[in-house]
Formats: structure tokens, C-alpha cells, sequence
């Protein structure tokens, strides 16, 4: 079954969302805006600082995607501890206590190289203006980014950012720091983007250290402007965020509460037209 587009459920109605990614990596799957993308209903302005990570980015970017070189922190000068395995790398330092729990983790977080970067404040970067949509995974840093970048947060509707529940870096903020700071600007949790578990050594699971077990370690949280607040949004807002919910999350029940409040203030039926779409692709 092809799933319908929000721009088809709403007769056009979606606005182009603007997403700016940090730590844009192509090191794992697809990102969630990436069918926003290839239809050229988003635009992207990312962040990846590993060189042949962003010769891979630039290669393949499209018109609608820009890609630039800096590490994104609070604009000062930091030393980027290079892992053994890429996607470890970080700001901050890995913690050989916590690491020693997991199966695997002590050999992929081992610095082999360090090097000194200046970082930039998000807010600093011009290009980064009007973001709807916050992308970050960057090993530890996310919060140092969001603390740098009150003025972006203003305009976010929506915010994907990796968190841990265990510091596998010295020092690191877990999740409960990021939910606390997010809350404060008004955002609230929408849910995770998966959950990430681990067992604990010495058991392991089918011989793969890969495997999940008891441990949640990690996740994705996507976060979202607070629904009982709605009257804070413009009306292209209101359907900005409900178009990045619906292609990036299918969180079909807070798209027609977006549309909804749309609705009452434009006289439009975007709503019933969305519910009925959406009724017609299930049965």
C-alpha cells in the first residue's frame, strides 16, 4: 500500500519545511525527512565536520540541500576525540567505566586520534534561520548545541536529538537534562525514535554483541511544540509541524489536531479531509 503524502491529504497545503541537521553522517539508515526531500517539500542545511563523510553528502545532495564543514558546540575551542569506530567520535571523552559494560564498546570507543576544532553556535550561522525542523547526533554534544541556540529554538517546531541513559562520555547530559532545558522553550516529548538497548557483559545474545537485552542505553527523541499551547503558532507553523509529523513519524493523531486548530481559525475543513484520506488508505 503507498503510503499517501501529506501535500496529497491536505490538496497542497503543505508548506516546504526547513530542516537543518547536525552530525548529518550518512553513517546509518536514511534520515526521517529524507521522503520530504526526494518529493522537494524540505529543504536541509547540515552540519558534518568528518571530511569523507561530507564529500559523500556533497556528491549526492540535491538543489535543495547545502552541507557545511563546522562542528556545531557553544563557539569555543574543543579537542574531537577520533574513535576506533566513526560514529563514537565526540567532543567529550569516553568513559571506559560505562563502556566496559557493553560488549564491544571499549574497543569502538577507543580514542586513537585527537584533534582541535573551533566549534560555532548554531545561532551564529545565518543559514540555520527559520528552522522548523532540529536535527542532532553528535555524540554527546546536543544539549551544549541547544544551549547555543535559543534564538533557533524560537522557530523549531520540531526536534530529533539523540539522548543517552547511561553517560558513555565523561561528563555527558543525559536525558532527563535534555527534557528539563526543552521543556523550558516550550517543547514537550512526543516519543522515541527507536529506543536502543544493550545486554550487559559477560551475557550476550546469539553471539552478537549488537543485541539488546535488559539495558536501554540510548534513543532518538523527537520532540514537539506543547499541544496545549497551540495558540504560540502562525498558521504556516501549524502546518508545517503537522506535515513533518505525518511524513517523518506518522503521528496521525496530532496531525489532525493540528489541522483542526487550523480549521478554526481559517473556516477551512483540512481536518475531515486528512481523517477521511487517512480512513480510505487503512480499509
Amino acid at each position: 500500500m503507498v503510503a499517501l503524502s501529506f501535500r496529497a491529504l491536505t490538496r497542497g497545503a503543505a508548506p516546504r519545511i526547513k530542516v537543518v541537521d547536525i552530525g548529518a553522517n550518512p553513517i546509518d539508515s536514511e534520515p526521517p525527512y529524507a521522503g520530504m526531500l526526494r518529493a522537494g517539500e524540505a529543504e536541509v542545511v547540515g552540519f558534518e565536520p568528518n571530511r569523507a563523510a561530507l564529500a559523500t553528502l556533497d556528491a549526492r545532495k540535491g538543489p535543495l540541500e547545502s552541507y557545511f564543514p563546522h562542528a556545531v558546540g557553544d563557539g569555543a575551542r574543543h579537542t574531537l576525540r577520533i574513535c576506533q569506530a566513526p560514529g563514537m567520535t565526540s567532543l567529550l571523552e569516553p568513559d571506559p567505566a560505562v563502556l566496559s559494560l557493553f560488549h564491544g564498546f571499549p574497543e569502538w570507543g577507543r580514542v586513537i586520534a585527537t584533534e582541535e576544532v573551533d566549534t560555532v553556535r548554531l545561532d551564529d550561522v545565518p543559514e540555520t534561520a527559520g528552522a522548523d525542523m532540529l536535527k542532532l547526533d553528535i555524540q554527546g554534544a546536543e544539549l551544549m548545541v541547544l544551549r547555543n541556540a535559543v534564538a533557533r529554538l524560537a522557530d523549531a517546531l520540531v526536534i530529533q536529538a539523540e539522548v543517552e541513559f547511561l553517560p558513555l562520555y565523561k561528563g555527558q547530559p543525559l536525558y532527563g537534562e535534555m527534557e528539563t532545558f526543552l521543556a523550558g522553550h516550550g517543547f514537550r516529548l512526543h516519543r522515541f525514535f527507536p529506543t536502543v538497548s544493550r545486554a550487559i557483559q559477560p551475557m550476550m545474545v546469539n553471539n552478537d554483541p549488537y543485541a539488546g537485552m535488559g539495558q536501554l542505553v540510548w534513543a532518538d527523541a523527537v520532540f514537539i511544540r506543547d499541544l496545549t499551547r497551540l495558540d504560540a503558532l502562525s498558521d504556516r507553523q501549524l502546518l508545517a509541524m503537522a506535515a513533518i509529523l505525518h511524513e517523518c513519524y506518522g503521528s496521525a493523531d496530532v496531525v489532525f489536531r493540528l489541522l483542526g486548530e487550523h480549521d478554526a481559525r481559517q473556516g477551512g475543513a483540512l481536518a475531515g479531509g486528512y481523517l477521511q484520506g487517512m480512513q480510505q488508505r487503512a480499509a
